[in-house]
């Protein structure tokens, strides 16, 4: 960057990703505005706070000739009027994934945090693991870290953590975000079929995996689960870079990694997790046979903790010992909208979860299902523990609205009471069939208010409220809690 100070304008600024690479700009002193559709708390009044121009709508007169480069967002598709406009009058242009490694990532030690669920809670567990160690890392992180005031910043260390997505980088260039980043360290969570409105199959997925893999250095290191099927082909695709893996096992039942377990040979017995109590908020950290550790936290449920084993495994690479990842990660405050409290009324349980995938659905209700159990089993004190749940679910994402994972989603709900679906007019499959296979009793309904009624109607004290979706829902958690208190339970 030269002396004078360059105005990016920034088009899809409200986004996560976008709303934090804006204010990593910033602090790298370039002038930046941007525009978007949807102009709206937190993210802008997070970027208004950082002397960011926000503009609403896509419109021509939202260039001012001053603008040295357009930073493009990957919901900005041909034909909108400014990208048109910029492409008409050759404006420079590049994606944002491009621009943070030419700007950023570049001459850092990134660790990237990838696959289809966990990315980013691990990311954010990760962060914080480094900051508690005084490493003041930078991180550009797709939700909102509790731990942080906001999802990205530039920081004062060679580190430099990143949720890497592999969702496409720009309606010009169709690779996945992530093999921008150039990690040095790869968290790959898990690997399935997600992404349906540009990704055919899983193999789709596999390859853009396999362009990641071939960056990481051979100094660099892969982290992953050993009994991941597809990120095991994946590896197999061609590896160069050294590889530990976790799994979980019952306390010295097995001790060694066999044959059938992996496609890689030689591997070392890496790390393991043994849970102490059924919720996961308690559980021993191993290391190649080693006992690292035990992490007590309030955080439930199996992927909570295979995500907390990535973060302590990425963060041990960087040079922090376990012992003190452990440490850290008592005091980690999960991300917003996973398994968040958003209230309680006449001791019923209103809960937000970004779920939005059967096997993070399933994941998510199983960690529930575990509480509750626990609780009944420690016969909580002035609480009626009924161990219903209630699954609310929004199908929001392209995946879901086209029914590509119909068949996956009714054995998801095994672990709910009672589960309620919103098919708003853009789902384009009918739910019949997943009605008649869904275990527990399964209502759908068209209408936001209709379906909270029907909610509020059958809830009783002891009851949890599960709602999953990675949108705002049409706002249903305050409508539940709302019509909670005005009913007498």
């Amino acid at each position: 960057m030269t002396n004078k100070i360059k105005h990016l304008h920034i088009l899809g600024i409200c986004g996560t990703f976008m709303g934090g690479l804006a204010a990593i700009a910033k602090q790298l002193g370039f002038k930046v505005s941007g525009s978007d559709a949807n102009v709206y708390p937190p993210m802008s009044t997070q970027l208004e706070q950082l002397g960011i121009e926000l503009l609403s709508g896509y419109h021509i007169d939202n260039f001012s000739d001053d603008i040295d480069l357009v930073i493009v967002g990957n919901a900005m598709s041909r034909g909108n009027v400014m990208v048109e406009y910029m492409l008409d009058r050759n404006i420079p242009y590049t994606s944002g994934p491009q621009w943070l490694l030419d700007n950023v990532l570049k001459d850092r030690w990134v660790l990237a945090v990838s696959g289809t669920h966990g990315k980013t809670t691990t990311s954010s567990m990760l962060a914080w693991i480094l900051e508690y160690a005084h490493l003041s890392p930078g991180f550009l992180i797709g939700g909102v870290p509790q731990n942080f005031t906001s999802s990205a910043r530039l920081g004062d260390a060679p580190f430099f953590v990143i949720e890497a997505d592999e969702y496409d980088s720009a309606f010009f260039d169709k690779r996945s975000k992530f093999v921008h980043y150039r990690p040095r360290t790869l968290v790959i969570n898990n690997l399935e079929f997600d992404h349906g409105d540009i990704f055919n199959d899983l193999s789709d997925i596999q390859k853009q995996f396999h362009h990641l893999i071939r960056m990481v250095p051979s100094n660099g290191l892969i982290l992953s689960p050993i009994n991941e099927q597809a990120i095991s082909e994946t590896l197999a695709m061609g590896c160069w870079t050294p590889t530990e893996f976790s799994r979980h096992s019952e306390p010295a039942a097995t001790q060694a990694i066999s044959q059938e377990n992996s496609q890689l040979v030689n591997q070392p017995l890496g790390w393991q997790v043994e849970k102490i109590n059924a919720q996961g908020s308690e559980f021993i950290v191993n290391f190649n046979g080693k006992k690292q550790g035990v992490v007590k936290w309030d955080l439930i449920g199996d992927f909570n903790i295979d995500n907390a084993v990535m973060a302590i495994a990425a963060a041990r690479h960087a040079g922090v010992p376990s012992a003190v990842s452990i440490e850290a990660l008592a005091e980690f405050i999960n991300t917003k909208r996973r398994y968040e409290l958003r209230g309680s009324v006449n001791n019923i349980s209103v809960y937000d979860d970004f779920a939005h995938h059967p096997t993070a659905i399933a994941k998510t209700l199983a960690g529930v299902r575990a509480q509750l159990s626990q609780q009944a089993l420690e016969q909580v004190t002035g609480q009626s523990v009924t161990g219903r749940i209630f699954a609310v679910l929004e199908m929001r994402s392209n995946t879901m609205k086209s029914g590509i994972h119909k068949d996956a989603l009714p054995q998801s709900f095994t672990d709910a009471d009672q589960v309620f679906i919103y098919q708003d007019e853009q789902v384009t499959w009918s739910v019949s069939e997943l009605i008649k296979r869904s275990r527990p009793p399964c209502q759908v309904e068209e209408n936001i208010d209709k379906l909270v009624d029907s909610i509020v109607k059958q809830a009783q004290a002891g009851d949890i409220i599960v709602v999953m979706s990675n949108g705002s829902f049409a706002g249903i958690h305050d409508k539940i809690l709302n019509h909670l208190a005005n009913i007498n339970v």
